[in-house]
């Protein structure tokens, strides 16, 4: 008899605790899913939802205030997720709020976050729509880290390219870095090259200083001025003198002169032909 009153008390208590468990299961998994409490619905469109299931938690401002209750496929290019929130949160909730979905962690479940509006003072209704953010695929993660290391990879045999044909190169940058000889010559061309800056230098400071002729044409206007008379009496001079010398051609006196003189050009000229012609024989 003990041992059968013994046995019911053990099942009893197993009984006991397994109701206890049961509810507090249920409890915590309704309050999870927002079964016991006021809500109010929202939806929102995708082009794709990532992994995003049913049951999994909506965020707003880093807390968790609801579940996606529904996915629903519209066509090729629109998916409908529906959102059970609490209605504590409404009131906090914009009509320019947006909607987007990300992971919890790295590597953690898919969340869907509504973002505040900025904007707008209108408090979202129940059963409206709010606008979404394209997600950021892991796929498209993947290949612009793959480009970015091909990249790297390119960039470095190039680099590595570069300092090859800079230490066994013949080009002039490779003879800079390791030819002394190349570099001795250009340190002397570029002492040669300091060397005629500074005379130079010294040219133009004597020709602004000095009071040589050179110095006195370019700086003093009044040398300038007589200089251009000066050119200006020879242009004149020499003008008058061709004047002369066609006036004395005329001239009865020295016209035998000039005739015979006129003959002794053509006849040189001919002798000159006549030497020329066997050469063009030949």
């Amino acid at each position: 008899m003990s041992k059968d009153t013994g046995s019911n008390m053990k099942l009893g208590m197993f009984v006991i605790i397994g109701l206890i468990l049961f509810t507090l299961t249920i409890y915590f998994v309704g309050k999870q899913q927002n079964l016991f409490g006021s809500t109010f619905q929202l939806k929102s469109k995708f082009k794709t939802v990532s992994g995003l299931k049913v049951g999994n938690n909506v965020r707003f401002s880093g807390i968790n205030v609801g579940t996606v209750s529904e996915i629903q496929i519209v066509n090729d290019s629109s998916v409908v997720v529906g959102l059970t929130i609490e209605e504590d949160v409404q009131k906090y909730i914009k009509t320019d709020a947006t909607a987007s979905i990300g992971s919890d962690g790295l590597m953690g479940d898919k969340v869907l976050t509504i973002s505040p509006g900025s904007s707008s003072n209108k408090v979202i209704e129940d059963n409206s729509f709010i606008a979404s953010k394209t997600a950021l695929e892991m796929e498209d993660l993947m290949i612009s880290v793959k480009t970015t290391l091909d990249n790297a990879g390119i960039i470095t045999a190039e680099l590595a390219k570069f300092t090859y044909t800079m230490n066994n190169g013949e080009g002039t940058l490779s003879k800079l870095m390791s030819d002394k000889e190349f570099a001795n010559s250009l340190k002397n061309t570029l002492a040669n090259l300091e060397t005629s800056t500074k005379q130079f230098s010294t040219f133009t400071t004597s020709m602004n200083n000095g009071n040589g002729v050179l110095s006195k044409l370019v700086n003093d206007e009044s040398m300038g001025v007589k200089l251009d008379s000066m050119m200006t009496n020879l242009q004149a001079g020499t003008k008058n003198l061709n004047e002369t010398l066609k006036a004395a051609q005329n001239n009865f006196l020295l016209k035998g002169y000039f005739n015979k003189k006129k003959k002794a050009e053509e006849k040189k000229l001919e002798e000159l032909q006549k030497q020329e012609e066997p050469k063009d024989k030949k």
